[in-house]
């Protein structure tokens, strides 16, 4: 059996250089790969192009990377939570290519299971088509889009072993799996890091066979973007 886990942060990351394309799990704040993008701002890499479904917070997550202008290019679905990265897009500074969700899990895996491209309605007769082949299917129009094209994928687990298979844990369980495989190294951070053979193989949603690098990853505060709670008793008698 192939050994995958490494002592630290510091050597998962290894070999990441300036300009390289990074595929980061994470829906929100829930399930990002908090260790894996706090080394990358140590590293002070630049010019990096990174596909997420957004870019975190203003002070956390890819907000963290954006502070510091490290990322050329953001390629996304959503832009809401963070107002650096508005600011970054609506000025030039940042390059922005804004996919539907869909197609930005779709295109994750694809490259994972080794297709080259797919077709697929979303996006039609929009922006999102504009210099892309289209093409009809029983009287129906799709856009032809293709695999994304990783260096390194950073994925964020709940539980994993020392030979790479993982399980991940509610909502976290979004993006992570479709990235898992999708880039030339996979880097899995894990929550509990375990002997191989210590997971139930019927609850193991990645095999190992996708990851390369595996670590237990250390601190992880999970923050959530907007907080609501259920209005107390007296707030519903007031009105307030």
């Amino acid at each position: 059996m192939i050994k995958k886990t490494v002592a630290s942060i510091e050597e998962a990351l290894a070999g990441v250089e300036d300009g390289m394309t990074m595929l980061l799990g994470g829906f929100g704040l829930s399930g990002i790969p908090e260790n894996a993008i706090a080394q990358l701002v140590n590293l002070n890499v630049k010019n990096l192009t990174c596909i997420s479904n957004n870019a975190g917070v203003d002070d956390f997550g890819l907000g963290l990377l954006l502070k510091k202008h490290q990322i050329k290019k953001m390629v996304s679905s959503y832009v809401g939570e963070n107002a650096e990265f508005e600011r970054q897009m609506l000025s030039g500074e940042l390059e922005v290519e804004l996919i539907p969700q869909g197609t930005l899990a779709e295109r994750c895996r694809a490259a994972q299971a080794g297709f080259p491209a797919f077709y697929t309605p979303a996006g039609y007769g929009t922006e999102v088509a504009l210099g892309k082949e289209t093409r009809e299917f029983n009287g129906k129009m799709y856009v032809l889009e293709e695999a994304f094209h990783a260096d390194f994928a950073f994925i964020k687990a709940w539980k994993g072993d020392a030979a790479g298979n993982l399980i991940f844990k509610g909502t976290a369980r979004n993006f992570n799996p479709n990235m898992c495989g999708a880039a030339k190294i996979t880097v899995a951070e894990v929550e509990e890091l375990l002997p191989a053979g210590e997971l139930d193989p019927n609850q193991i949603h990645i095999p190992g066979i996708f990851v390369q690098r595996i670590v237990e990853g250390k601190k992880y505060e999970k923050r959530i973007e907007q907080r609501t709670v259920r209005p107390g008793p007296s707030s519903a008698k007031t009105g307030s």
